[in-house]
């Protein structure tokens, strides 16, 4: 891989450990990929954030880099930090203190483009989060890997990342097109769709044929399911998203979804409403537009839930909820939106023994963590629940 003489000098730790380490991760995946380059970047979403993910180890590592001076060269937030008992949140807010003294922006969500990182058509990035690789390569058509926390990491110190993978104009077409024959109309649907196709294609490039999205909500959802049971990072709906004119070259396989095969999802998750006792939405993080839907919903019940609703999202859309209202509705019915966090990577299975959710990518990783799963569209979440 062709390094410029200051990239050689970063290595050798001319400009200090905190730059050479970084730069070393950087060497060493550009060419385990075979990368002819480094290239600049113009944002980072760095995961490793929780402190049941990454432990001990993990903040050691951290704090090494920080005592040795690290920090970032280019606008970088977080991915959503976990929560948990006292001890827990005590090491989680050491975890969010050595990024921040590194210059990163603690807003920690895996919808970063709903605030201020948000890229705009082209721009290369190294960003870590599934869900949100998946909305910046297909849906705003940035140029991402799914990297890693410390690739991540490695390229914010440094501003740039290897050329390789979804950085390459060549690995951005179509590998399989995806003929949807099934009914796909509201939010779970898509969720269906996504965690069915994430178990069947693995990493290839889906393009979709018979997809009609009403909202971009809905392909935020199936790029976050397919990423989540599968490892699909870009994906090409026609007549949708800004590169589907380009993307299918040559003659590809072709496959069919019906009806019957999202119903075989659905079933899996099923639990009945008297094994749940927590309601979920906002994975990933909700859009200002699923908060107002779920506010309206409840103002249809006559009385607030039983059982608790959480709904997670960013920082910025706490504020706008604030503003418009729709906080104090979803609080008047036993909900609460939670910002800076994720459920899935907190000790959930010590609270709770099942939850209901409209995400597919929520369902699998519940589900991997012993819980009872129901997934189901928003509106029966809200209108159906005890």
């Amino acid at each position: 891989m062709y390094l410029t003489r200051e990239e050689e000098l970063i290595l050798a730790g001319e400009y200090g450990y905190a730059l050479q380490k970084a730069m070393e991760i950087l060497v060493a995946l550009g060419e385990i990929y075979g990368a002819d380059r480094l290239i600049p970047i113009k944002s980072a979403q760095i995961a490793g954030v929780s402190y049941k993910n990454i432990g001990d180890a993990g903040m050691e590592f951290l704090r090494d880099l920080l005592n040795a001076g690290a920090k970032v060269s280019v606008y970088t937030t977080l991915n959503p930090a976990g929560v948990g008992n006292e001890e827990f949140m005590e090491k989680q807010k050491e975890i969010l203190s050595i990024y921040k003294a590194m210059g990163i922006e603690v807003t920690s969500t895996c919808t970063p483009y709903y605030g201020a990182n948000m890229p705009k058509f082209g721009d290369h990035l190294a960003w870590s989060e599934s869900s949100a690789v998946s909305f910046a390569n297909s849906i705003m058509g940035a140029r991402t890997n799914r990297e890693g926390g410390p690739s991540s990491l490695a390229a914010a110190i440094v501003g740039k990342t290897p050329n390789y993978g979804l950085h390459l104009e060549k690995n951005r077409k179509a590998t399989v097109i995806v003929e949807v024959q099934a009914k796909i109309k509201n939010f779970v649907d898509y969720s269906l769709l996504g965690y069915h196709l994430g178990k069947l294609l693995k990493d290839d490039v889906p393009y979709f044929k018979g997809l009609k999205p009403e909202k971009t909500d809905h392909l935020k959802e199936l790029g976050a399911s397919m990423a989540a049971t599968g490892s699909t990072a870009l994906y090409h709906v026609e007549g949708e998203t800004p590169e589907y004119k380009t993307a299918v070259e040559d003659k590809l396989d072709r496959i069919q979804v019906d009806d019957e095969e999202l119903k075989e999802v659905k079933e899996k998750y099923n639990a009945d409403w008297g094994e749940i006792d927590a309601i979920l939405i906002g994975c990933p993080h909700a859009s200002i537009h699923e908060v107002k839907e779920i506010a309206e919903l409840l103002k249809m019940r006559k009385r607030p839930l039983k059982i608790p609703l959480f709904i997670t999202a960013s920082r910025v859309v706490k504020c706008l909820a604030d503003s418009l209202g729709y906080t104090e509705v979803i609080e008047r019915y036993n909900g609460r939106i939670i910002t800076d966090a994720c459920l899935i990577v907190s000790p959930i299975e010590d609270w709770y023994k099942g939850i209901a959710t409209n995400s597919g990518k929520a369902s699998f990783y519940f589900s991997s963590a012993g819980l009872k799963v129901r997934l189901d569209n928003t509106d029966d979440l809200i209108l159906k629940a005890p």
